[in-house]
């Protein structure tokens, strides 16, 4: 694989359950971890349909399953609707500070209760400090906290990455006992307001799964757009016919 003059080795994982359909697997592929250049690489690979999840920098790559297509938000083209407005207004009481990453017992906390109520019995309710520190950051990730305080009290915590080609929406976790505030849709529309303000086209938010119901709170946002076989382009225009992939030469 070549991102523009950058030679990047590619691995692929064995076969792993896949988190969105229970009866598939997955494969992923990954940049080489120890890659010196990995942190320009990432920047690069996010335009590319990348993504990171902890120290490693990967792509989904599914023999027989083509669901995951990487989304992002054309900052640019982006205005708030109706619903959001309100989403806006009713945490208007909310102090945000972006802050280093790393653990804390108050973010441990505030993870752990959001896992517990998000992902009960899945494996990932339990979440050890290793959990967190693994998961979240990377020593090498241009990446920073974005900490959301009501009255004091850390309420939402947004792991966003920054890099030149726009911000990375990595993960967000927030107190789960104030749903009416839509904490995880504050926390995208903060981020889009972060990258107008330091100059930034996209705010990248994973992957997108059309019809997924845990995807729809992505569909809450205009002038979002998914990488298909033509390149980038809104949800709402047809797509080009999806071609076969290659098998890369290496293997994990």
């Amino acid at each position: 694989m070549t991102l523009r003059s950058e030679r990047v080795r590619l691995f692929q994982t064995l076969p792993h359950a896949c988190g969105y359909f229970p009866a598939r697997t997955a494969q992923n592929l990954v940049l080489d971890p120890a890659a010196p250049n990995l942190p320009r690489l990432y920047a690069l690979s996010l335009a590319r349909g990348f993504r990171r999840a902890g120290g490693h920098v990967y792509h989904p790559h599914c023999p027989r399953c083509h669901a995951c297509e990487p989304c992002r938000i054309d900052v640019a083209g982006f205005s708030p609707d109706r619903s959001l407005r309100r989403c806006l207004a009713v945490n208007r009481d909310l102090e945000m500070a972006e802050c280093a990453p790393g653990l804390t017992d108050e973010r441990h906390d505030l993870y752990a209760r959001y896992l517990r109520a998000r992902h009960p019995g899945g494996g990932m309710d339990e979440a050890s400090d290793e959990d967190f520190t693994h998961f979240l950051a990377a020593l090498w990730s241009p990446t920073v906290f974005l900490e959301f305080r009501l009255s004091g009290r850390l309420v939402a915590v947004a792991v966003t990455d920054v890099c030149e080609s726009g911000l990375s929406a990595v993960y967000t976790f927030y107190e789960p006992d104030l749903p009416r505030r839509s904490l995880g849709s504050y926390a995208i529309l903060r981020q889009i307001e972060q990258a107008r303000t330091r100059g930034l086209p996209y705010l990248y938010l994973g992957y997108w799964i059309a019809g997924h119901p845990k995807m729809g709170y992505k569909a809450r946002f205009n002038s979002l757009q998914v990488l298909g076989p033509g390149g980038w382009a809104s949800i709402d225009q047809p797509k080009a016919p999806r071609v076969s992939r290659t098998t890369p030469a290496s293997r994990q």
